[in-house]
């Protein structure tokens, strides 16, 4: 995380999309309780009030930033408040989703131009607006919230899993950029797995059961913890969670066999035992209805593991000394053979 100059210490400004449930909500507080300031921006303002009252409650100054992150000219008014307010933005925090629970066949153009707009344009707009803000002092991070789902894709969300492959190629693309510039600025994306948000209760459903994780299942604050150590240290990326791990691993080395595995089981592991009903929530082109805080209806099977994170970098630095001791070994064991 960026360091305020020993001239001027001020506690760091931190903004966070979809701050007003999920894990944008538990990673919010979790800046709060590391005594930084936070930007919190959402579109459901009853909801951004009580995200913004947790974090003045942990000790820290809050900005509730009623904007929806689809519309571009809304985030960059958002980002001009809170740098007004704080003075400058140093970490950026993209995390605002929205998901569709259906077989492409049921979806329609509007539904899946929605979930883009908000899953992966709502990034590109949060980013943009942060690099502006970043970019007259060279310095600062901007934390992008994938998912297992940027490198692996399930059936029943083609339009979310679209979009976080997105994410994954846009921030590439953006991080060579970072580098030809010799620029100071951090990006970095952590992956993560199934969460216990509320993203199982208030997306739009088109299954006959309601829908639930497919997986393990960890607790927002697991992923919240994870953005913060993201922010902080900046790696390249961070797979959260063994599911993270063994979806991207698999994806990499078996993704024939993930593929007919997923079409066997896939279906009916995101389905609950309970029947889906017309009247349930939807957030997809407005906020919800309904008590919506950081975890979601799934307290009883998640995780709260205190750390579970890889660095894929040093998972290749210790793939790369473990193939140089074996190559060693073999090396030894032929020049012996020839004695």
């Amino acid at each position: 995380m960026p360091q305020p100059s020993r001239q001027n210490r001020r506690p760091l400004t931190v903004v966070v999309t979809g701050a007003s449930a999920g894990l944008g909500r538990a990673a919010s507080l979790a800046f709060a309780k590391h005594g930084c300031n936070v930007g919190l921006i959402a579109r459901d303002t009853e909801r951004l009030r009580q995200a913004f009252d947790e974090v003045e409650q942990a000790g820290a100054r809050g900005l509730a930033l009623p904007a929806d992150v689809s519309d571009a000219d809304a985030v960059e008014r958002a980002a001009d408040r809170a740098a007004a307010e704080f003075g400058s933005i140093d970490v950026w925090v993209n995390c605002a989703m929205a998901s569709v629970f259906s077989p492409l066949s049921e979806m329609t153009p509007a539904e899946f131009r929605r979930v883009t707009e908000v899953t992966y344009l709502g990034y590109v707009h949060g980013t943009m607006a942060a690099l502006k803000r970043m970019r007259p002092n060279n310095c600062g991070t901007i934390v992008q919230v994938g998912s297992a789902l940027s490198y692996r894709s399930i059936p029943l969300q083609s339009a979310y899993c679209g979009a976080k492959f997105a994410i994954r190629g846009f921030t590439d693309s953006l991080r060579s950029e970072l580098v030809h510039d010799g620029s100071r600025i951090r990006i970095t994306m952590v992956q993560m797995p199934a969460l216990n948000t509320p993203q199982f209760d208030c997306s739009r459903n088109k299954m006959p059961r309601r829908a639930k994780p497919l997986g393990a299942i960890f607790q927002p604050e697991v992923g919240a913890r994870a953005v913060l150590y993201a922010a902080m240290k900046a790696p390249r990326e961070l797979w959260v969670g063994s599911s993270t791990l063994e979806a991207i691993m698999g994806a990499m080395v078996t993704p024939g066999l993930l593929d007919r595995y997923l079409g066997r089981k896939a279906f009916s592991g995101q389905m609950s035992d309970e029947p889906a009903c017309a009247s349930d929530p939807d957030n997809l082109f407005s906020p919800a209805s309904g008590e919506f805080g950081a975890h979601g209806r799934f307290d009883a099977d998640a995780l709260d593991a205190s750390w579970v994170a890889v660095d894929p970098a040093a998972l290749k630095m210790v793939g790369t000394a473990a193939l140089g001791i074996l190559l060693a070994g073999i090396f030894v064991v032929l020049r012996h053979a020839k004695r």
